[in-house]
């Protein structure tokens, strides 16, 4: 009796922890183990990302980011092609297994350049594109699969949990790196992130049994193909308000992002001297950030999104940005813009992206897929677009952090908004009456 009791009051605080439920730990436990391999596979590879970005040139950045929006253009309808006219549980272990292929491309490419003498220059260019739409298409993939398996109530429950296992990959991903690659070089640490994602496929294959499980999903049939065409992703968006106000939404916040990225290359630049010294202080706010966002995703949301709504837990990104921006706009120093990128992306991760995420698990499988990719990819890296080359632009001609940080105010004001808006259209679409909609405004 005395274990049974000890089992009894073990599963009373994994319910009352991290909302866990017992028959759903096997799937919880494959969801966080998918999303570590997904995430520890790009982070092993994106200091040889920021690597090629530096060898082709910080001039060329803004280029490099240019080329992403446009390929971007060509491959989120191909992808919605493919999700058009095969089952989802036949492509979506293809679309990695497709990427695991690339991954293997450049080791066998970057091998043969530094064994030959080569310069990695451009190698390393179609790299850092490459790599731009790696992230975003394997996390986007990885989320409307979840939008598919978890019931929206699972979702709110469920997701920060789930999201807690790629904070332990974003943090494992560049340790690795930084451990081994001056040891093995850093074409050979690519067939570790390739396997890190064939272990990702194994997780999809045996989750893939849960799909359209949730009581309340609206899911189609997982065995047949999702329809439409190619363009869905964007018709969708251009026709539903819903849609829009979260592409709205994606645009402002890259547009945020890029422009606090920029601002600190600049802040650290002038604050500090060597390579040595910035890669240090880079380092300090990466791991702030992962040790932030583990403990949000993993404490936080669920008791956001149940108490608070989904709403007023979107707001939170853009009110830490317009107050950050306007101390920045005060004071534009290292210490405060350091602090901003590391809460802001502690949130943005831990509380932001799960929490967007659950929006999808009101809409139709169609849309999970090719509407959400669309944002999540195109759409996403239009708003990281506009921000390099505006606020490029802006420095360029004279025009300091302190007011660029001023005219970003009313861009997190009108981002605080739709959140809050989004918050009572997913309550609407819902109808599950689990939030008090006076909470919501």
């Amino acid at each position: 009796m005395s274990r049974d009791s000890d089992n009894a009051t073990a599963w009373r605080l994994a319910g009352s922890v991290f909302g866990l439920e017992r028959h759903e730990v096997r799937a919880v436990a494959l969801s966080f183990v998918y999303f570590f391999c997904i995430l520890s596979s790009y982070y092993i590879m994106r200091p040889v990302r920021e690597a090629m970005g530096v060898e082709s040139g910080v001039a060329t950045i803004p280029y490099l980011f240019t080329s992403t929006f446009f390929v971007m253009l060509f491959v989120s309808p191909a992808f919605a092609w493919i999700a058009s006219r095969y089952p989802r549980r036949s492509f979506l272990p293809w679309v990695y297994l497709f990427f695991v292929a690339n991954i293997l491309v450049f080791y066998a490419l970057f091998s043969y350049v530094q064994a030959a003498g080569i310069s990695v220059v451009w190698p390393g260019r179609v790299f850092f594109v490459w790599i731009s739409i790696f992230n975003l298409f394997v996390v986007s993939v990885f989320w409307s699969f979840m939008a598919d398996i978890y019931s929206k109530e699972q979702g709110r429950r469920l997701f920060g949990v789930i999201s807690a296992g790629g904070s332990v990959g974003a943090i494992v991903g560049p340790f690795t790196t930084s451990l081994l690659a001056e040891r093995v070089g850093f074409e050979n640490l690519l067939p570790l992130s390739a396997l890190l994602l064939l272990a990702g496929v194994g997780c999809v294959l045996k989750l893939r049994t849960f799909i359209g499980s949730g009581t309340d999903q609206q899911s189609s049939a997982p065995e047949a193909p999702l329809g439409g065409n190619a363009l869905a992703g964007i018709t969708h968006v251009a026709r539903s308000r819903y849609l829009m106000v979260i592409s709205i939404v994606s645009v402002v916040a890259s547009l945020i992002g890029t422009a606090l990225y920029i601002f600190m290359a600049e802040l650290v630049d002038q604050a500090v001297d060597g390579a040595n010294a910035a890669a240090r202080v880079f380092g300090i706010i990466d791991g702030m950030t992962g040790v932030l966002t583990f403990l949000l995703q993993l404490l936080v949301v669920r008791h956001a999104v149940r108490g608070l709504g989904i709403g007023i837990t979107l707001s939170f990104m853009p009110l830490i940005s317009l107050f950050g921006f306007a101390l920045l706009a005060v004071n534009p120093t290292l210490a405060i813009g350091a602090s901003l990128q590391a809460v802001r992306r502690a949130v943005g991760f831990g509380l932001s992206k799960p929490t967007t995420d659950m929006l999808y698990s009101v809409v139709t499988p169609e849309e999970k897929y090719k509407a959400k990719n669309f944002i999540d990819t195109a759409v996403y890296r239009g708003g990281d677009l506009t921000g390099v080359w505006s606020v490029n632009a802006l420095l360029s001609s004279g025009v300091g952090v302190a007011p660029i940080s001023m005219l970003l105010l009313p861009f997190a004001a009108l981002w605080a908004l739709m959140g809050l808006w989004l918050g009572r259209r997913y309550e609407e679409r819902d109808g599950s009456g689990d939030y008090d909609r006076n909470k919501l405004l």
